[in-house]
């Protein structure tokens, strides 16, 4: 199956779950896998987990499937993934769907919450005709079709981007695609694919760039704050578990890099700023 036909259908129902029983029940519960999703660069795959009587779909990034990457020798993507979870649920913003290492039927690997997305969608990020570009967007980048129109890559000027915006530069995203932002049936956004984060060096690639150099809000800056505390506490032994002393060491460092600018950070001379492709 192809990450378009898994999102497409709407034959299942997913019931809301209290935080810690979802934990519980990723970590715990059989997983029954039920397609692959052939379009994504590592071995992808979607399961129902039950037990006690709750059920869920998840998506199984096995460790063994996972592509060798030269600059992200430690480790593996699939704890980077139970990272990013992490830190998303210390800030409170909830960004990032809940996340576990465990084993499975093709050995140990993360294991996250499947997000159903709504029958018709609001776009967030996009390509769009430079003439149409909806208010409250923010242009990124500029484009042209195959008969020269031009188009714009932008997305919206939503707070909840801002903060996925920002959750990207502390786990130092090197892969925040417009299709790694999806719209959960309650309207909350999600960030997903995670697994080429982390790195001690400036890796930072997004489509969400329609902030930089722009004030972080109030909010974001409080939530800096205690993250900063986080790290220097329990969050960080957590992270020590999926990252290398020097990876957890640079968490802290970005974010209190963060905290002393005030303002979204901006694109790297020395990196590429862009994933590609960027959707």
């Amino acid at each position: 199956m192809t990450s378009s036909e898994l999102h497409r259908s709407r034959d299942w129902h997913q019931p809301h779950q209290d935080g810690d029983q979802l934990l519980r029940l990723l970590r715990e519960g059989p997983l029954e896998l039920e397609g692959r999703l052939v379009d994504a660069s590592n071995t992808t795959l979607r399961a129902v987990l039950t037990l006690d009587g709750m059920t869920a779909r998840c998506v199984y990034k096995p460790v063994r499937g996972e592509r060798p990457l030269w600059d992200f020798p430690d480790g593996n993507l699939a704890g980077r993934e139970v990272a990013a979870y992490l830190v998303s649920a210390a800030t409170g913003w909830d960004l990032v769907p809940p996340t576990v290492l465990r084993d499975g039927p093709l050995g140990p690997g993360s294991c996250q919450l499947w997000i159903d997305g709504p029958v018709e969608p609001e776009p967030l990020v996009g390509f769009v005709p430079t003439d149409k570009l909806p208010s409250r967007w923010l242009a990124v980048a500029a484009a042209r079709d195959e008969e020269g129109i031009p188009y714009a890559l932008a997305h919206a000027d939503d707070p909840r981007l801002a903060r996925l915006a920002v959750l990207d530069a502390v786990i130092n995203n090197a892969d925040r695609k417009g299709g790694h932002v999806l719209v959960g049936p309650d309207g909350r956004i999600h960030g997903v694919d995670h697994g080429v984060s982390f790195h001690v060096e400036e890796k930072l690639r997004t489509v969400l760039w329609g902030w930089a150099g722009r004030e972080l809000p109030t909010d974001v800056a409080e939530a800096l704050a205690t993250l900063a505390g986080a790290v220097a506490g329990e969050l960080g032994g957590a992270l020590a578990e999926h990252l290398t002393v020097s990876e957890v060491a640079a968490v802290a460092s970005r974010i209190g890099r963060l905290r002393a600018a005030g303002r979204f950070p901006l694109p790297s001379r020395q990196w590429p700023a862009m994933p590609w492709p960027p959707m």
